[in-house]
């Protein structure tokens, strides 16, 4: 896929840096203050199996990194990202101009509580989302802090993400989502109550001899029952150096 132009006139605001994506030019602005995209994200985007010409969403889209980081790896034919804090919105929204990406992604500053009455129900080829993994009332929390509302559940629950998915997503579509392997179970009984059939399932573990502490999960609206579970993913080898899954991942050359 060829390289991306870049639209360098594009305005930083304090404490914001363009951060190269390593991936066909592609570049993303952040925030150091706010929540910054990590290593689940980029495992999350490399997990999703875009066809051609897809129409997909992100729910929950924070700095924009998955449809972004998406079109430089898959040829869908538009995102919509939801962001429900303006100032992330607008930062995302910032990003997709940085790389010339807005015919092809849409930022929706709204709660994806509302999604039904921007985007068309039963619509989509897949949805994805990198949501809040942490339960409101674990811990200290402040609710208007950008962080907290990026790490907690609190503008939207674990059902809320679930639900919004399986009203846009067609017969058969894809929900694609990463989350902590200690709310499998909830993540499941969800699923299932709304008619997203869970069909495949990737835990990633820091190193071999630790346990889990991400799952990746794909499901399938109104699919046949047939879990399977692939290999796990491995971070770190007993070298503390990536792994090859990693490296190939990431788009960069393993070492000798």
């Amino acid at each position: 896929m060829k390289g991306f132009n870049i639209n360098m006139d594009i305005l930083l605001n304090e404490d914001e840096k363009i951060e190269d994506l390593q991936c066909n030019g592609l570049k993303i602005i952040q925030n150091k203050k706010w929540f910054c995209f990590g290593m689940d994200a980029v495992l999350l985007t490399n997990y999703c199996d875009i066809k051609n010409n897809s129409k997909i969403v992100d729910l929950g889209t924070g700095t924009g990194i998955i449809p972004i980081l998406l079109s430089g790896k898959k040829n869908y034919s538009k995102a919509y990202a939801v962001e429900i804090q303006e100032e992330v919105a607008e930062m995302a929204r910032r990003s997709v101009e940085l790389n010339n990406l807005q015919d092809k992604i849409e930022i929706l500053n709204i709660d994806l509580n509302d999604a039904g009455k921007y985007l068309e129900p039963n619509s989509f080829d897949a949805v994805i989302s990198n949501p809040p993994y942490k339960l409101s009332n674990s811990g200290i929390v402040n609710p208007t802090d950008k962080k907290a509302i990026s790490r907690h559940e609190i503008k939207c629950s674990l059902e809320d993400v679930i639900k919004t998915a399986a009203m846009l997503l067609k017969q058969y579509g894809r929900f694609y989502m990463v989350h902590r392997p200690d709310r499998l179970a909830d993540i499941i009984c969800l699923l299932r109550k709304y008619r997203l059939e869970p069909k495949q399932i990737r835990f990633v573990h820091p190193r071999a001899a630790e346990k889990p502490n991400m799952v990746l999960i794909r499901a399938s609206k109104n699919g046949n029952p047939e879990l399977k579970f692939d290999p796990p993913l491995y971070i770190y080898d007993n070298e503390d150096k990536y792994t090859k899954d990693v490296y190939e991942i990431y788009g960069m050359e393993v070492p000798e």
